[in-house]
Protein backbone atom coordinates (compact mmCIF):
# COMPACT_ATOMS: atom_id res chain seq x y z
CA UNK A 1 0.00 0.00 0.00
CA UNK A 2 1.42 3.04 -1.25
CA UNK A 3 2.01 6.44 0.05
CA UNK A 4 -0.28 7.87 -2.19
CA UNK A 5 -2.69 5.41 -1.96
CA UNK A 6 -2.93 6.28 2.22
CA UNK A 7 -3.65 9.88 1.42
CA UNK A 8 -6.73 8.88 -1.28
CA UNK A 9 -8.10 6.46 1.75
CA UNK A 10 -7.37 9.51 4.37
CA UNK A 11 -8.93 12.36 1.97
CA UNK A 12 -11.78 9.62 1.19
CA UNK A 13 -12.10 9.52 4.86
CA UNK A 14 -12.25 13.49 5.04
CA UNK A 15 -14.93 13.58 2.28
CA UNK A 16 -16.89 10.94 4.23
CA UNK A 17 -16.91 12.88 7.57
CA UNK A 18 -17.72 15.93 6.05
CA UNK A 19 -20.35 14.94 3.78
CA UNK A 20 -21.93 13.76 7.27
CA UNK A 21 -21.63 16.92 8.94
CA UNK A 22 -23.05 18.57 5.97
CA UNK A 23 -25.71 16.61 5.55
CA UNK A 24 -26.33 16.49 9.02
CA UNK A 25 -26.51 20.17 9.34
CA UNK A 26 -28.66 20.90 6.75
CA UNK A 27 -31.22 18.94 7.93
CA UNK A 28 -31.02 20.33 11.24
CA UNK A 29 -31.15 23.94 9.91
CA UNK A 30 -34.21 22.63 7.19
CA UNK A 31 -36.06 21.40 9.90
CA UNK A 32 -35.67 24.95 11.94
CA UNK A 33 -36.86 24.92 15.70
CA UNK A 34 -39.52 21.68 15.45
CA UNK A 35 -36.93 19.19 16.48
CA UNK A 36 -36.09 20.98 19.26
CA UNK A 37 -39.49 21.78 20.00
CA UNK A 38 -40.52 18.15 19.43
CA UNK A 39 -37.58 17.06 21.39
CA UNK A 40 -38.74 19.21 24.26
CA UNK A 41 -42.69 18.26 24.27
CA UNK A 42 -42.25 14.38 23.58
CA UNK A 43 -40.59 13.14 26.74
CA UNK A 44 -43.35 13.20 29.50
CA UNK A 45 -42.45 9.13 29.58
CA UNK A 46 -39.74 7.13 29.08
CA UNK A 47 -41.48 5.50 26.42
CA UNK A 48 -42.34 8.64 24.52
CA UNK A 49 -38.36 9.93 25.37
CA UNK A 50 -37.29 6.92 23.52
CA UNK A 51 -39.72 7.22 20.26
CA UNK A 52 -38.43 10.54 20.04
CA UNK A 53 -34.80 10.04 20.37
CA UNK A 54 -35.65 7.52 17.36
CA UNK A 55 -37.27 9.78 15.70
CA UNK A 56 -35.19 12.59 15.71
CA UNK A 57 -31.69 10.89 15.23
CA UNK A 58 -33.56 9.12 12.18
CA UNK A 59 -34.22 12.57 11.02
CA UNK A 60 -30.83 14.31 11.22
CA UNK A 61 -28.80 11.29 10.97
CA UNK A 62 -26.67 11.84 14.01
CA UNK A 63 -26.51 10.35 17.26
CA UNK A 64 -23.64 12.48 18.59
CA UNK A 65 -25.89 16.05 17.40
CA UNK A 66 -28.98 14.31 19.17
CA UNK A 67 -26.97 13.63 22.39
CA UNK A 68 -25.40 17.23 22.37
CA UNK A 69 -28.80 18.67 21.80
CA UNK A 70 -30.26 16.81 24.55
CA UNK A 71 -27.68 17.59 26.82
CA UNK A 72 -27.47 21.10 25.96
CA UNK A 73 -31.30 21.08 26.81
CA UNK A 74 -30.60 19.90 30.60
CA UNK A 75 -27.91 22.09 30.69
CA UNK A 76 -30.87 24.79 30.01
CA UNK A 77 -33.36 23.14 32.54
CA UNK A 78 -35.62 22.21 29.55
CA UNK A 79 -35.40 18.66 29.98
CA UNK A 80 -34.83 16.62 33.29
CA UNK A 81 -32.32 13.69 33.51
CA UNK A 82 -34.70 11.20 33.56
CA UNK A 83 -36.25 12.30 30.29
CA UNK A 84 -32.60 13.24 28.80
CA UNK A 85 -31.88 8.94 29.66
CA UNK A 86 -34.66 8.24 27.59
CA UNK A 87 -33.99 10.14 24.85
CA UNK A 88 -30.32 8.85 23.97
CA UNK A 89 -31.55 5.65 24.35
CA UNK A 90 -33.62 5.89 21.48
CA UNK A 91 -30.68 8.09 19.35
CA UNK A 92 -28.77 4.84 20.21
CA UNK A 93 -31.41 3.28 18.19
CA UNK A 94 -31.69 5.85 15.24
CA UNK A 95 -27.90 5.78 15.06
CA UNK A 96 -28.50 2.24 13.14
CA UNK A 97 -30.25 3.57 10.66
CA UNK A 98 -26.79 5.26 9.08
CA UNK A 99 -25.40 1.71 8.46
CA UNK A 100 -28.36 0.38 6.82
CA UNK A 101 -28.24 3.70 4.59
CA UNK A 102 -24.99 3.17 3.90
CA UNK A 103 -25.01 -0.51 3.37
CA UNK A 104 -28.05 -0.51 0.59
CA UNK A 105 -26.83 2.64 -0.91
CA UNK A 106 -23.35 2.95 -0.70
CA UNK A 107 -22.61 -0.82 -1.57
CA UNK A 108 -25.89 -2.39 -3.01
CA UNK A 109 -27.04 0.36 -5.58
CA UNK A 110 -23.77 2.41 -5.46
CA UNK A 111 -25.60 5.84 -5.76
CA UNK A 112 -22.14 7.56 -5.94
CA UNK A 113 -22.76 7.26 -9.56
CA UNK A 114 -25.79 9.72 -9.22
CA UNK A 115 -23.73 11.74 -6.89
CA UNK A 116 -22.47 14.34 -9.04
CA UNK A 117 -25.71 14.87 -11.25
CA UNK A 118 -27.20 15.64 -7.97
CA UNK A 119 -24.64 17.84 -6.27
CA UNK A 120 -25.52 20.28 -9.39
CA UNK A 121 -28.64 19.90 -7.74
CA UNK A 122 -27.61 21.05 -4.46
CA UNK A 123 -25.28 23.50 -5.85
CA UNK A 124 -28.45 25.19 -7.39
CA UNK A 125 -30.23 25.46 -4.62
CA UNK A 126 -27.22 26.34 -2.02
CA UNK A 127 -27.37 29.51 -4.33
CA UNK A 128 -30.51 30.39 -3.81
CA UNK A 129 -32.01 33.57 -2.06
CA UNK A 130 -34.64 31.78 0.37
CA UNK A 131 -32.84 30.03 3.59
CA UNK A 132 -34.50 26.98 3.68
CA UNK A 133 -33.84 25.90 -0.25
CA UNK A 134 -30.08 26.41 1.19
CA UNK A 135 -30.86 24.17 3.67
CA UNK A 136 -31.74 21.95 1.62
CA UNK A 137 -28.94 22.51 -0.96
CA UNK A 138 -26.67 22.06 2.23
CA UNK A 139 -28.40 18.66 2.72
CA UNK A 140 -28.01 17.27 -1.22
CA UNK A 141 -24.30 18.14 -1.23
CA UNK A 142 -23.66 16.61 2.25
CA UNK A 143 -25.81 13.35 1.19
CA UNK A 144 -23.36 13.53 -2.32
CA UNK A 145 -20.42 13.59 -0.72
CA UNK A 146 -20.63 10.96 1.69
CA UNK A 147 -21.34 8.60 -0.84
CA UNK A 148 -18.94 9.75 -3.08
CA UNK A 149 -16.26 9.48 0.05
CA UNK A 150 -17.77 6.27 0.46
CA UNK A 151 -16.86 5.22 -3.05
CA UNK A 152 -13.26 6.29 -3.04
CA UNK A 153 -13.24 4.22 0.41
CA UNK A 154 -13.65 1.06 -1.10
CA UNK A 155 -12.32 1.73 -4.25
CA UNK A 156 -8.41 3.38 -2.25
CA UNK A 157 -8.57 -0.38 0.06
CA UNK A 158 -6.49 -2.97 -1.39
CA UNK A 159 -7.03 -6.60 -2.95
CA UNK A 160 -5.79 -8.70 -0.42
CA UNK A 161 -4.46 -10.74 -3.42
CA UNK A 162 -2.33 -7.99 -4.17
CA UNK A 163 -1.14 -7.64 -0.50
CA UNK A 164 -1.02 -11.14 1.47
CA UNK A 165 1.13 -9.29 4.17
CA UNK A 166 -2.20 -7.29 5.45
CA UNK A 167 -4.09 -10.71 5.64
CA UNK A 168 -1.48 -12.85 7.56
CA UNK A 169 -1.30 -9.66 10.03
CA UNK A 170 -5.18 -9.68 10.21
CA UNK A 171 -4.94 -13.71 10.81
CA UNK A 172 -2.69 -13.39 13.71
CA UNK A 173 -4.43 -10.52 15.56
CA UNK A 174 -8.06 -12.52 15.20
CA UNK A 175 -6.69 -15.92 16.05
CA UNK A 176 -6.41 -15.50 19.69
CA UNK A 177 -10.20 -16.47 20.19
CA UNK A 178 -12.02 -14.36 23.08
CA UNK A 179 -8.82 -12.23 23.41
CA UNK A 180 -9.10 -11.14 19.72
CA UNK A 181 -12.42 -9.83 20.14
CA UNK A 182 -11.02 -7.71 23.05
CA UNK A 183 -8.78 -6.41 20.54
CA UNK A 184 -10.97 -5.40 18.06
CA UNK A 185 -13.58 -4.05 20.60
CA UNK A 186 -10.18 -1.60 21.46
CA UNK A 187 -9.76 -1.06 18.11
CA UNK A 188 -13.46 -0.12 17.30
CA UNK A 189 -13.57 2.18 20.74
CA UNK A 190 -10.38 3.75 20.01
CA UNK A 191 -10.92 4.55 16.01
CA UNK A 192 -14.34 6.04 16.53
CA UNK A 193 -12.46 8.14 19.73
CA UNK A 194 -10.39 9.43 16.57
CA UNK A 195 -12.76 10.27 14.18
CA UNK A 196 -14.98 11.36 16.29
CA UNK A 197 -17.98 9.89 14.73
CA UNK A 198 -19.67 6.39 15.07
CA UNK A 199 -21.04 6.45 11.41
CA UNK A 200 -17.59 6.58 9.84
CA UNK A 201 -16.25 4.20 12.05
CA UNK A 202 -19.06 2.13 11.05
CA UNK A 203 -18.57 2.23 6.93
CA UNK A 204 -14.88 1.49 7.12
CA UNK A 205 -16.22 -1.55 9.07
CA UNK A 206 -18.06 -2.38 6.53
CA UNK A 207 -15.55 -1.56 3.97
CA UNK A 208 -13.13 -3.76 5.59
CA UNK A 209 -15.94 -6.73 6.04
CA UNK A 210 -16.92 -6.38 2.65
CA UNK A 211 -12.99 -6.60 0.91
CA UNK A 212 -12.67 -9.66 3.40
CA UNK A 213 -10.03 -8.33 5.83
CA UNK A 214 -11.70 -9.10 8.34
CA UNK A 215 -13.56 -11.68 10.08
CA UNK A 216 -17.08 -11.08 10.67
CA UNK A 217 -17.04 -12.01 14.79
CA UNK A 218 -14.32 -9.04 14.57
CA UNK A 219 -16.29 -6.88 12.93
CA UNK A 220 -18.78 -7.32 15.58
CA UNK A 221 -16.36 -6.76 18.08
CA UNK A 222 -15.51 -3.85 16.35
CA UNK A 223 -19.19 -2.39 16.25
CA UNK A 224 -19.69 -2.67 20.15
CA UNK A 225 -16.44 -0.68 20.61
CA UNK A 226 -17.72 1.61 18.73
CA UNK A 227 -20.71 2.20 20.23
CA UNK A 228 -18.19 3.11 23.82
CA UNK A 229 -15.90 5.41 21.72
CA UNK A 230 -19.43 6.89 20.32
CA UNK A 231 -19.54 8.62 24.40
CA UNK A 232 -17.05 10.96 24.19
CA UNK A 233 -18.91 13.51 21.73
CA UNK A 234 -21.45 13.78 24.75
CA UNK A 235 -19.41 13.86 27.18
CA UNK A 236 -17.13 16.95 25.55
CA UNK A 237 -20.49 19.14 25.14
CA UNK A 238 -21.36 18.38 28.64
CA UNK A 239 -17.50 19.10 29.72
CA UNK A 240 -18.49 23.03 29.81
CA UNK A 241 -22.18 22.30 31.11
CA UNK A 242 -24.04 21.85 35.06
CA UNK A 243 -23.85 18.96 36.69
CA UNK A 244 -27.14 17.87 35.24
CA UNK A 245 -25.28 17.99 31.70
CA UNK A 246 -22.21 16.16 32.88
CA UNK A 247 -24.84 13.32 34.56
CA UNK A 248 -26.86 12.76 31.63
CA UNK A 249 -23.63 12.57 29.25
CA UNK A 250 -22.74 9.85 31.75
CA UNK A 251 -26.08 8.25 31.33
CA UNK A 252 -24.79 7.29 27.68
CA UNK A 253 -22.06 6.06 28.85
CA UNK A 254 -23.24 3.63 31.50
CA UNK A 255 -26.14 2.43 28.71
CA UNK A 256 -23.57 1.96 26.10
CA UNK A 257 -20.80 -0.07 28.20
CA UNK A 258 -23.83 -1.92 30.03
CA UNK A 259 -24.75 -3.33 26.71
CA UNK A 260 -21.08 -4.03 25.36
CA UNK A 261 -20.74 -6.09 28.84
CA UNK A 262 -24.01 -8.11 28.19
CA UNK A 263 -22.95 -8.34 24.61
CA UNK A 264 -19.74 -10.00 25.56
CA UNK A 265 -21.06 -12.24 27.91
CA UNK A 266 -23.63 -13.58 25.31
CA UNK A 267 -21.08 -13.06 21.96
CA UNK A 268 -21.60 -16.29 20.31
CA UNK A 269 -25.30 -16.57 21.30
CA UNK A 270 -25.89 -13.09 20.32
CA UNK A 271 -23.81 -13.63 16.94
CA UNK A 272 -25.87 -16.66 16.54
CA UNK A 273 -29.32 -14.73 16.96
CA UNK A 274 -27.72 -12.41 13.86
CA UNK A 275 -27.22 -15.15 11.84
CA UNK A 276 -30.55 -16.57 11.94
CA UNK A 277 -32.50 -13.37 11.19
CA UNK A 278 -30.13 -13.07 7.99
CA UNK A 279 -30.80 -16.78 6.77
CA UNK A 280 -34.47 -15.88 6.79
CA UNK A 281 -33.78 -12.97 4.13
CA UNK A 282 -32.64 -16.22 2.24
CA UNK A 283 -28.65 -14.79 2.63
CA UNK A 284 -25.70 -17.64 3.73
CA UNK A 285 -25.25 -16.97 7.56
CA UNK A 286 -21.82 -14.61 8.53
CA UNK A 287 -21.52 -16.64 11.76
CA UNK A 288 -20.75 -19.95 10.23
CA UNK A 289 -17.18 -21.65 10.53
CA UNK A 290 -15.37 -20.97 7.71
CA UNK A 291 -17.53 -18.13 5.83
CA UNK A 292 -15.08 -16.29 3.73
CA UNK A 293 -16.45 -13.53 1.56
CA UNK A 294 -15.82 -14.06 -1.96
CA UNK A 295 -16.56 -10.22 -3.51
CA UNK A 296 -18.67 -7.08 -1.89
CA UNK A 297 -21.13 -8.20 -4.73
CA UNK A 298 -21.94 -11.73 -3.91
CA UNK A 299 -24.36 -12.94 -1.48
CA UNK A 300 -21.66 -13.88 1.21
CA UNK A 301 -20.88 -9.94 0.97
CA UNK A 302 -24.62 -8.96 0.91
CA UNK A 303 -24.71 -11.33 4.08
CA UNK A 304 -21.67 -9.48 6.24
CA UNK A 305 -23.26 -5.90 5.58
CA UNK A 306 -26.84 -6.98 6.57
CA UNK A 307 -25.53 -8.71 9.43
CA UNK A 308 -23.36 -5.97 10.79
CA UNK A 309 -26.15 -3.64 10.30
CA UNK A 310 -28.91 -5.74 11.84
CA UNK A 311 -26.04 -6.43 14.85
CA UNK A 312 -25.97 -2.92 15.28
CA UNK A 313 -29.66 -2.27 15.35
CA UNK A 314 -29.73 -5.65 17.43
CA UNK A 315 -27.58 -4.15 20.30
CA UNK A 316 -29.14 -0.64 20.89
CA UNK A 317 -32.85 -2.15 20.30
CA UNK A 318 -32.57 -5.08 23.20
CA UNK A 319 -30.25 -2.47 25.11
CA UNK A 320 -32.80 -0.10 25.65
CA UNK A 321 -35.89 -2.46 26.10
CA UNK A 322 -33.72 -4.34 29.51
CA UNK A 323 -32.52 -0.53 30.88
CA UNK A 324 -35.65 1.74 29.59
CA UNK A 325 -37.20 -0.39 33.54
CA UNK A 326 -34.03 0.90 34.81
CA UNK A 327 -34.04 4.79 34.14
CA UNK A 328 -34.34 5.84 37.56
CA UNK A 329 -31.85 3.24 38.94
CA UNK A 330 -29.29 4.95 35.78
CA UNK A 331 -30.33 8.15 37.42
CA UNK A 332 -29.01 7.47 41.10
CA UNK A 333 -26.38 5.81 39.59
CA UNK A 334 -25.03 8.89 37.48
CA UNK A 335 -26.08 10.98 40.60
CA UNK A 336 -23.25 9.08 42.95
CA UNK A 337 -20.67 9.37 40.05
CA UNK A 338 -21.09 12.61 39.56
CA UNK A 339 -21.32 14.60 42.56
CA UNK A 340 -23.20 18.02 42.90
CA UNK A 341 -21.26 20.92 43.81
CA UNK A 342 -20.68 22.27 46.93
CA UNK A 343 -21.75 25.63 45.56
CA UNK A 344 -25.44 24.54 45.10
CA UNK A 345 -26.91 27.74 43.50
CA UNK A 346 -24.73 27.57 40.12
CA UNK A 347 -27.12 24.45 39.47
CA UNK A 348 -30.24 25.77 40.60
CA UNK A 349 -31.46 27.65 37.67
CA UNK A 350 -32.81 24.30 35.74
CA UNK A 351 -36.22 25.02 34.46
CA UNK A 352 -38.69 23.16 37.55
CA UNK A 353 -42.50 23.29 36.35
CA UNK A 354 -42.28 23.15 32.80
CA UNK A 355 -40.93 20.44 31.35
CA UNK A 356 -42.96 18.49 28.51
CA UNK A 357 -45.14 21.61 26.71
CA UNK A 358 -48.09 23.03 27.85
CA UNK A 359 -50.65 20.75 29.69
CA UNK A 360 -54.56 19.63 28.29
CA UNK A 361 -56.11 22.93 29.95
CA UNK A 362 -54.81 26.08 29.75
CA UNK A 363 -56.01 27.07 33.13
CA UNK A 364 -53.97 24.81 34.25
CA UNK A 365 -51.37 25.36 32.07
CA UNK A 366 -50.98 29.04 33.49
CA UNK A 367 -50.62 27.95 36.69
CA UNK A 368 -47.69 25.66 36.00
CA UNK A 369 -46.35 28.81 34.58
CA UNK A 370 -46.63 31.08 36.84
CA UNK A 371 -44.83 28.24 39.49
CA UNK A 372 -42.08 28.45 36.66
CA UNK A 373 -42.20 32.44 37.09
CA UNK A 374 -41.95 32.27 40.89
CA UNK A 375 -39.04 30.19 40.61
CA UNK A 376 -37.21 32.74 38.24
CA UNK A 377 -37.93 35.65 40.19
CA UNK A 378 -35.62 33.17 43.55
CA UNK A 379 -32.65 32.73 40.86
CA UNK A 380 -33.19 36.22 39.91
CA UNK A 381 -32.63 37.43 43.24
CA UNK A 382 -29.21 34.78 44.18
CA UNK A 383 -27.70 36.57 40.94
CA UNK A 384 -28.20 39.84 43.27
CA UNK A 385 -26.13 38.36 45.91
CA UNK A 386 -23.16 37.37 43.43
CA UNK A 387 -23.17 41.32 42.67
CA UNK A 388 -22.86 41.82 46.21
CA UNK A 389 -20.16 39.72 46.77
CA UNK A 390 -18.30 41.02 43.74
CA UNK A 391 -18.71 44.97 44.97
CA UNK A 392 -16.94 44.33 47.75
CA UNK A 393 -14.18 41.37 46.30
CA UNK A 394 -10.95 43.05 46.04
CA UNK A 395 -9.18 39.43 45.00
CA UNK A 396 -8.84 39.47 40.97
CA UNK A 397 -9.32 36.14 40.75
CA UNK A 398 -12.11 35.78 43.00
CA UNK A 399 -13.36 38.67 41.20
CA UNK A 400 -13.53 37.12 37.87
CA UNK A 401 -15.05 34.10 39.18
CA UNK A 402 -17.89 36.33 40.32
CA UNK A 403 -18.34 38.34 37.31
CA UNK A 404 -18.63 34.60 35.09
CA UNK A 405 -21.65 34.21 37.69
CA UNK A 406 -23.13 36.93 36.72
CA UNK A 407 -22.22 36.72 32.85
CA UNK A 408 -23.75 33.36 33.24
CA UNK A 409 -26.93 34.46 35.62
CA UNK A 410 -27.64 36.83 32.30
CA UNK A 411 -27.10 33.71 30.25
CA UNK A 412 -29.93 31.78 32.28
CA UNK A 413 -32.26 34.30 32.45
CA UNK A 414 -32.53 34.69 28.32
CA UNK A 415 -32.97 31.22 28.21
CA UNK A 416 -35.54 30.55 31.24
CA UNK A 417 -37.79 34.13 29.57
CA UNK A 418 -37.27 32.51 25.68
CA UNK A 419 -38.68 28.58 27.44
CA UNK A 420 -41.36 30.35 29.65
CA UNK A 421 -42.34 32.43 26.79
CA UNK A 422 -42.57 29.49 24.17
CA UNK A 423 -44.96 27.61 26.84
CA UNK A 424 -47.18 30.75 27.25
CA UNK A 425 -47.54 31.24 23.36
CA UNK A 426 -48.38 27.47 23.79
CA UNK A 427 -51.32 28.05 25.71
CA UNK A 428 -52.30 31.16 24.77
CA UNK A 429 -52.91 29.10 20.98
CA UNK A 430 -55.50 27.47 22.61
CA UNK A 431 -58.79 28.14 23.34
CA UNK A 432 -58.66 30.57 26.62
CA UNK A 433 -61.06 32.37 28.69
CA UNK A 434 -60.95 36.10 28.81
CA UNK A 435 -59.38 35.60 32.45
CA UNK A 436 -56.57 33.57 31.39
CA UNK A 437 -55.78 35.90 28.27
CA UNK A 438 -55.69 38.59 31.05
CA UNK A 439 -52.93 36.50 33.19
CA UNK A 440 -51.15 34.92 30.35
CA UNK A 441 -50.35 38.69 28.94
CA UNK A 442 -49.23 40.11 32.67
CA UNK A 443 -46.78 37.02 32.35
CA UNK A 444 -45.81 37.81 29.26
CA UNK A 445 -44.65 41.68 31.03
CA UNK A 446 -43.01 39.78 34.34
CA UNK A 447 -40.50 37.68 32.37
CA UNK A 448 -39.35 40.42 30.08
CA UNK A 449 -38.88 42.56 33.51
CA UNK A 450 -37.18 39.51 35.38
CA UNK A 451 -34.95 38.86 32.04
CA UNK A 452 -33.89 42.68 32.57
CA UNK A 453 -32.57 42.39 36.36
CA UNK A 454 -30.14 39.23 34.98
CA UNK A 455 -29.54 42.17 32.14
CA UNK A 456 -28.40 44.36 35.04
CA UNK A 457 -26.33 42.32 37.39
CA UNK A 458 -24.24 41.46 34.22
CA UNK A 459 -23.67 45.48 33.48
CA UNK A 460 -22.71 45.94 37.39
CA UNK A 461 -20.25 43.04 36.66
CA UNK A 462 -19.13 45.32 33.18
CA UNK A 463 -18.99 48.58 35.87
CA UNK A 464 -16.49 46.89 38.26
CA UNK A 465 -14.28 45.46 35.65
CA UNK A 466 -13.88 48.67 33.95
CA UNK A 467 -13.29 50.07 37.25
CA UNK A 468 -10.26 47.55 37.86
CA UNK A 469 -9.07 47.88 34.70
CA UNK A 470 -7.99 51.32 35.07
CA UNK A 471 -6.59 50.40 39.00
CA UNK A 472 -9.48 52.06 40.87
CA UNK A 473 -10.95 50.88 44.18
CA UNK A 474 -13.71 51.69 46.48
CA UNK A 475 -12.87 52.09 50.14
CA UNK A 476 -14.45 50.57 52.80
CA UNK A 477 -17.48 53.45 53.21
CA UNK A 478 -18.31 53.35 49.69
CA UNK A 479 -18.65 49.65 49.92
CA UNK A 480 -21.00 50.07 52.56
CA UNK A 481 -23.03 52.47 51.06
CA UNK A 482 -23.26 49.94 48.02
CA UNK A 483 -24.22 47.05 50.07
CA UNK A 484 -27.24 48.94 52.13
CA UNK A 485 -28.43 49.90 48.28
CA UNK A 486 -27.87 46.32 47.59
CA UNK A 487 -29.76 45.38 50.86
CA UNK A 488 -33.05 47.63 49.52
CA UNK A 489 -32.77 45.66 46.40
CA UNK A 490 -33.15 43.00 48.30
CA UNK A 491 -35.81 44.12 50.49
CA UNK A 492 -37.86 45.02 46.74
CA UNK A 493 -37.10 41.41 46.07
CA UNK A 494 -38.68 40.34 49.66
CA UNK A 495 -41.99 42.39 48.93
CA UNK A 496 -42.27 40.88 45.17
CA UNK A 497 -41.83 37.59 45.74
CA UNK A 498 -44.51 37.76 48.31
CA UNK A 499 -46.89 39.48 46.14
CA UNK A 500 -46.03 37.05 43.26
CA UNK A 501 -46.54 34.03 45.66
CA UNK A 502 -49.98 35.79 46.86
CA UNK A 503 -51.30 36.67 43.42
CA UNK A 504 -50.83 32.65 42.69
CA UNK A 505 -53.15 31.73 45.42
CA UNK A 506 -55.82 34.60 44.66
CA UNK A 507 -55.11 36.31 48.06
CA UNK A 508 -53.17 39.70 46.51
CA UNK A 509 -54.95 42.73 48.22
CA UNK A 510 -52.52 45.65 47.60
CA UNK A 511 -48.65 46.01 46.74
CA UNK A 512 -48.26 48.65 49.98
CA UNK A 513 -45.06 46.39 50.84
CA UNK A 514 -43.48 46.94 47.74
CA UNK A 515 -44.35 50.84 46.86
CA UNK A 516 -42.57 51.35 50.44
CA UNK A 517 -39.30 48.93 49.02
CA UNK A 518 -39.60 51.41 45.84
CA UNK A 519 -39.57 54.76 47.73
CA UNK A 520 -37.00 53.28 49.84
CA UNK A 521 -34.44 52.50 46.94
CA UNK A 522 -35.24 55.71 45.61
CA UNK A 523 -34.43 58.31 48.09
CA UNK A 524 -31.50 56.03 48.60
CA UNK A 525 -30.35 56.59 45.29
CA UNK A 526 -30.95 60.24 45.66
CA UNK A 527 -28.71 60.64 48.60
CA UNK A 528 -25.95 58.60 47.69
CA UNK A 529 -25.89 60.29 44.93
CA UNK A 530 -25.84 63.59 45.54
CA UNK A 531 -23.45 63.02 48.11
CA UNK A 532 -21.18 62.09 45.87
CA UNK A 533 -21.58 64.99 43.69
CA UNK A 534 -20.66 67.02 46.22
CA UNK A 535 -17.22 65.07 47.13
CA UNK A 536 -16.41 65.38 43.88
CA UNK A 537 -17.38 68.97 44.05
CA UNK A 538 -15.48 69.45 47.21
CA UNK A 539 -12.21 67.56 45.63
CA UNK A 540 -12.75 65.21 48.19
CA UNK A 541 -13.90 62.09 45.64
CA UNK A 542 -11.50 60.90 42.88
CA UNK A 543 -13.71 61.88 40.07
CA UNK A 544 -13.82 58.59 37.75
CA UNK A 545 -14.16 56.47 41.05
CA UNK A 546 -17.36 58.41 41.88
CA UNK A 547 -18.12 57.56 38.26
CA UNK A 548 -18.18 53.59 38.76
CA UNK A 549 -19.65 54.07 41.89
CA UNK A 550 -22.82 56.71 40.37
CA UNK A 551 -23.06 53.98 37.54
CA UNK A 552 -23.75 51.42 39.86
CA UNK A 553 -26.14 52.93 42.15
CA UNK A 554 -27.69 54.08 39.29
CA UNK A 555 -28.21 50.50 38.06
CA UNK A 556 -29.46 48.97 41.71
CA UNK A 557 -32.13 51.91 41.69
CA UNK A 558 -33.20 50.62 37.76
CA UNK A 559 -33.44 47.37 39.09
CA UNK A 560 -35.93 48.18 41.53
CA UNK A 561 -37.60 49.85 38.67
CA UNK A 562 -37.92 46.76 37.54
CA UNK A 563 -38.97 44.98 40.48
CA UNK A 564 -41.66 47.43 40.73
CA UNK A 565 -42.91 47.17 37.78
CA UNK A 566 -43.81 43.45 38.59
CA UNK A 567 -45.63 44.35 41.45
CA UNK A 568 -47.71 46.69 39.35
CA UNK A 569 -48.26 44.11 36.93
CA UNK A 570 -49.47 41.77 39.43
CA UNK A 571 -51.75 44.53 40.90
CA UNK A 572 -53.03 45.64 37.29
CA UNK A 573 -54.18 42.12 36.65
CA UNK A 574 -54.20 39.98 39.74
CA UNK A 575 -55.61 42.06 42.78
CA UNK A 576 -58.56 40.60 44.53
CA UNK A 577 -61.29 43.34 44.16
Amino acid sequence: MGILQIFTLLGALGMFLYGMNLMSSGLQKASGNKLRSFLSAMTSNPFKGVLTGLGVTTVIQSSSATTVMVVSFVNAGLLTLTQAISVIMGANIGTTVTAWMVSWLGFKADISVLAIPLMALGFLFSNSKKNQRQNIGELIVGFCLLFLGLSFMKESVPDLNETPEVLDFVKTWSSHGFASVLIFLAFGTILTLVLQSSSATMAITLIMLSMGWIPFPMACAMVLGENIGTTITANIAASVGNTQAKRAAMSHTIFNLFGVVWALILFKPFLGLVGMIIELFGLPNPTTEGFVVSSPTSDEGTSVLYGLSMLHTLFNTINTFILIWFVKAIEKAVCVIIKAPADQESESFKLKYISAGPLATPELATEQAFDEIIHFANISRKGLGYAKMAIAEKDSDKFEELRNKLVKYEEISDRIEYEIAAFLNAVSAGDISESTSLKVKAMYKIIGELESLGDSGELISRILSRRNVHNKTFDATTIKKLEDMVDAVDKAYDAMIVNLEAAHKGELQNITNAYNAEDRINNLRTYLRDSEIEGIESGEKNYQTSVYYIDIVNSLESMGDFIINISQDLEKYFVTK
